[in-house]
């Protein structure tokens, strides 16, 4: 398992979320959301805790609704969360070489979300809405236009270091 995917949830911190946005079923997006970012996903054990902890709904509920919506993950993210466009603009324009060369680097196979050390995610978008900027390349929501292979080496390169 990676080391995004190691933490062991906190119904202490789960009770605060909940908490925080009431136990409402109206607010389970929410409350959703914030666990997310907590943890860079859903762990399973947190959305069985919220579906028996908020009244009205049952863990299937709350798994529905995460698996329902694309901002949702199941799987551990990494720290940094790369985005890169393959619709047809930034297709046309290079996006998979940029792809390729990203998934070289991180050294992630086809199919994996994320890295071994749990540092980067990697997602491939059908439209970020930018195609007057393809190729382009999405990072923790700062958007990298005209990317090349070259150019996202460096940015990448730039984030292990800071990391470190």
């Amino acid at each position: 398992m990676s080391a995004a995917g190691s933490s062991v949830i906190s119904t202490e911190k789960l009770d605060e979320v909940i908490e925080s946005y009431g136990s409402n079923k109206s607010n389970l997006i929410a409350i959703l959301q914030k666990v997310q970012e907590i943890y860079r996903y859903l762990p399973e054990e947190a959305m069985i805790y919220i579906g028996e902890k908020i009244e009205g709904l049952s863990p299937a509920t709350v798994f529905g609704v995460a698996t329902f919506y694309a901002q949702f993950s199941l799987e551990p993210k990494g720290k940094y969360e790369i985005k890169v466009c393959d619709g047809t603009a930034c297709h046309v324009r290079g996006s998979m070489p940029v792809l390729n060369t990203i998934k070289a680097k991180l050294n992630m196979q086809s199919g994996q979300l994320t890295s071994e050390n749990g540092l980067f995610s990697l997602e491939t978008v059908s439209c970020l809405g930018a195609c007057g900027l393809a190729p382009v390349v999405v990072i923790n929501g700062k958007v990298y236009p005209q990317m090349t292979s070259d150019a996202i080496t460096i940015i990448l390169d730039t984030l292990i270091k800071e990391d470190k």
